[in-house]
């Protein structure tokens, strides 16, 4: 379940449709309607991913919250299932208590939602979570199977790992057709995928480890390896943690690119180098035929190496390509491009775009009448 950081992850690439569109949002998105994927380019949760992985450089991070979120997914789609074998009284082979039973009919429909521990739509949703984290807690893994609770060696707790990995590679691609017996989820992928997300970014020297405090990841570390705990509260504080140091830290610089821009740091970087060559052939151009005596009629010339310099320094300037974001597109990786389709940003870019290039027209033809419009004088 965990993504490599190289490729965004295929379960919201751009062809992946927000589950609850909002398009009359007259503000810039929250980061928690990001992470919901609620948003629409450029401020999309694939747009946010990339940010994470190209500019902030802390990609574990959003993977570490994204694959949270899917262990939430999971244990809902594991006890929804056996809240349905029990109202249809065909148990799927686990010894059963009443007491069981019935704390899975209070329990209610459970329906898939992006909620984090701080975020949940309603009282009701946040109620099934803690009675389906109790619950779970209530029902430790089977003998045999990845979630004993034991006391690990060092030799056992590395054979752990490779074990938990080996199971996540079927509920990475779950979904919630529970219709489908390829989609059943067993006690086993639980347990496997929440020692796989302590051993990919929790332990010390792990393949992805990100920094929490250490209180955090000690108390989770014991809850999973001692306490054998596999329930969603398990990563509660640590995911609320991971939130708001994106929050603080990552989304205000991504607003800022994508929401107030439309450019990408690297071509950024390259309008500014051409743009002070091309001012600087304009310059020289302009003087030359001053210095000549050419005729006004012939100076006329330096309006295009003026207008090209002035274009890409305001573009640099102000990280916005104004043409581009008046036809409604945004940079998200060299050379490929989206369109914006979050209502609100478009007509913040189109305001911008429009400010951008009246201060560029400005610009422009000051300096081309001052150089034109000068008296010549051959030396």
């Amino acid at each position: 379940m965990a993504y490599s950081g190289h490729e965004p992850p295929s379960s919201f690439s751009r062809g992946t449709p927000s589950p609850i569109p909002d398009m009359t949002r007259n503000r810039l998105p929250t980061l928690f309607e990001v992470l919901s994927r609620r948003t629409h380019p450029p401020v999309d949760l694939f747009s946010f991913y990339i940010y994470m992985r190209d500019q902030q450089r802390s990609v574990d991070y959003l993977d570490f919250w994204l694959d949270v979120a899917q262990h939430m997914s999971l244990c809902r789609h594991y006890v929804r299932e056996l809240r349905r074998s029990v109202l249809v009284g065909t148990p799927d082979g686990e010894s059963r208590s009443k007491r069981s039973s019935a704390v899975l009919e209070a329990m209610g429909e459970m329906r898939d939602g992006p909620a984090g521990p701080s975020h949940y739509s309603t009282e009701k949703e946040r109620e099934q979570n803690a009675q389906m984290s109790a619950y779970l807690r209530d029902q430790p893994v089977t003998p045999g199977t990845p979630g004993m609770q034991h006391q690990d060696s060092p030799a056992s707790s590395q054979e752990r790992r490779a074990r938990a990995s080996s199971h996540l590679s079927t509920p990475r691609g779950l979904t919630t057709d529970s219709n489908s017996p390829a989609h059943a989820v067993a006690r086993e992928d639980i347990r496997a995928s929440a020692e796989k997300i302590l051993y990919t970014f929790l332990l010390p020297g792990a393949e992805r480890e990100i920094t929490l405090p250490g209180s955090i990841t000690q108390d989770i570390t014991t809850a999973i390896e001692q306490d054998g705990r596999d329930d969603p509260e398990v990563f509660d504080v640590a995911k609320d943690y991971v939130f708001q140091a994106m929050e603080r830290d990552a989304f205000p610089g991504f607003l800022r690119a994508r929401a107030l821009g439309n450019l990408i740091p690297p071509t950024i970087i390259a309008r500014l180098i051409t743009g002070l060559i091309a001012m600087f052939g304009a310059f020289w151009t302009a003087f030359v035929l001053i210095f000549l005596n050419m005729s006004r009629q012939t100076r006329c010339w330096v309006i295009l190496p003026f207008t090209v310099g002035v274009y890409l320094l305001a573009s640099y300037q102000y990280s916005l390509d104004p043409i581009m974001g008046l036809i409604g597109f945004s940079e998200y990786t060299p050379f490929n491009f989206s369109r914006i389709t979050e209502p609100y940003v478009r007509k913040l870019l189109v305001k911008r775009s429009l400010m951008v290039l009246g201060i560029t027209v400005l610009i422009d033809a000051a300096l081309c009448v001052l150089f034109i419009l000068v008296p010549g004088k051959r030396l």
